[in-house]
């Protein structure tokens, strides 16, 4: 219990830290791509309204057509003066509206030739692509009034430069979570120290309290029946002797529930079928004498490795909260079948639904979902800690399920 106990706290601390550095990193480098995106965009533009092809308007504009200059005329998107625009790599690919390459501006020394810039620039402009990116190239396409021009830039570096942080964000990242993984393993056990703690001296209280009780009672039931004989019957004498017999069932409960979880039991390999078939069949006339229909549906033939005498406590205790807590002239439904490599047991009873806060705490020492009934019919809200206590001890698992007017107590227990 507290093992796993641990382990949800170092979860959810992990899940945290990483939660919380995937988002940090995720937000950081997507809000840095895209104020390079939108650097390399209003740059770009700036590069294009600048560029001039003299050739095109020398060979095919009117002459008297002015000639426009480049860098007038314009509001440019990005200072052109800045050292990150002029040390920034630009290419240029201008082309025909009836696609003939008019000029390819690639001055050395350079990365890409002269062929692969055309044909990247006829594919944009093929593809009708305004802006984007190209392995590590930037490029924009604008229409310049006779001829279309591509125009790229080179981020080769500063690509190279970015996945080099990426990668050492990831490397120290890394180191820093499984840092904090050991961390929290060593918080979880200072967390969790102190309840287990009280837990095992909660144990030992029953345990000893169970065993110190166990003489006084004994020693009061051999009285009581000794002054019977001397003084017969006696009203006073009665309620002595029913109050000793339920602190003698209470004693005994604590005390069977202090074994159960302190001691590992002796297990061996049992044809379980036989030993619930074997439960069932006295439970049957008590069923009858509330009113009820036992069925059962028992699969032959299912093998696992517990205690025998452990495991027929675990059927009672299921079988009698059932019966006990059945409305009148209901059904009781016993079954026991192999799923996913468990031996299933499961009781099913007609009775009022139990709360989703309930089913949390039912298998807990000494709760009762009926809080009026105060040990009066001799259980104490100890069974089902004990049948708890005898799956856990199997390495198997109980849990309780409410549906459509049926209460269902499962057990499932690892097959052989």
């Amino acid at each position: 219990m507290f093992k796993k106990s641990r382990r949800k706290i170092v979860a959810a601390i992990m899940s945290i830290l990483v939660l919380l550095y995937v988002g940090t990193l995720g937000i950081i480098y997507a809000s840095s791509y895209y104020e390079m995106s939108k650097q390399n965009q209003k740059m770009l533009q700036t590069h294009a309204e600048m560029y001039v092809l003299p050739k095109f308007y020398e060979d095919m504009v009117p002459p008297n057509r002015p000639r426009p200059d480049g860098n007038i005329g314009f509001n440019p998107g990005f200072d052109p003066q800045s050292p990150m625009f002029q040390l920034s790599t630009f290419y240029t690919v201008a082309v025909s509206y009836d696609g003939d390459i008019l000029e390819i501006k690639n001055e050395p020394p350079t990365v890409y030739s002269d062929d692969v810039l055309m044909e990247l620039a006829q594919r944009i402009i093929k593809e009708n692509r305004q802006y984007g990116t190209d392995d590590n190239l930037a490029f924009h396409k604008a229409d310049k009034g006779g001829y279309i021009l591509v125009t790229f830039m080179d981020n080769t570096v500063v690509n190279e430069n970015a996945l080099t942080l990426f990668r050492y964000t990831l490397v120290f990242g890394g180191v820093a979570l499984v840092l904090f993984f050991f961390l929290s393993v060593f918080l979880a056990r200072k967390i969790v120290n102190p309840l287990e703690e009280s837990y095992k001296k909660q144990k030992q209280f029953i345990s000893d309290a169970g065993h110190e009780l166990k003489t006084p009672v004994s020693v009061v039931s051999a009285n009581a029946e000794l002054l019977s004989r001397e003084i017969g019957d006696n009203q006073w004498l009665r309620n002595i002797q029913y109050e000793n017999e339920r602190m003698g069932m209470l004693v005994s409960q604590l005390l069977n529930l202090a074994r159960t979880e302190n001691v590992t039991p002796q297990m061996e390999r049992l044809d379980l079928s036989h030993l619930v078939a074997g439960e069932v069949l006295p439970f049957e006339s008590v069923a009858f004498e509330k009113g009820l229909v036992l069925n059962s549906n028992i699969t032959d033939g299912i093998g696992v490795e517990g205690n025998s005498a452990q495991l027929k406590q675990i059927v009672s205790i299921l079988l009698d909260n059932a019966i006990r807590h059945s409305q009148k002239q209901g059904e009781v439904h016993v079954s026991l079948k192999k799923e996913h490599g468990y031996a299933k047991f499961s009781v099913i009873n007609q009775g009022d639904e139990i709360s989703v806060e309930q089913r949390e705490q039912i298998f807990e020492r000494f709760y009762r979902v009926d809080t009026a009934r105060n040990g009066e019919d001799k259980h104490y809200g100890l069974g089902l800690a004990i049948a708890k206590a005898i799956a856990t001890s199997h390495k198997g698992h109980i849990e309780v399920q409410c549906f459509n007017g049926f209460v269902e107590f499962r057990v499932q227990i690892p097959l052989i």
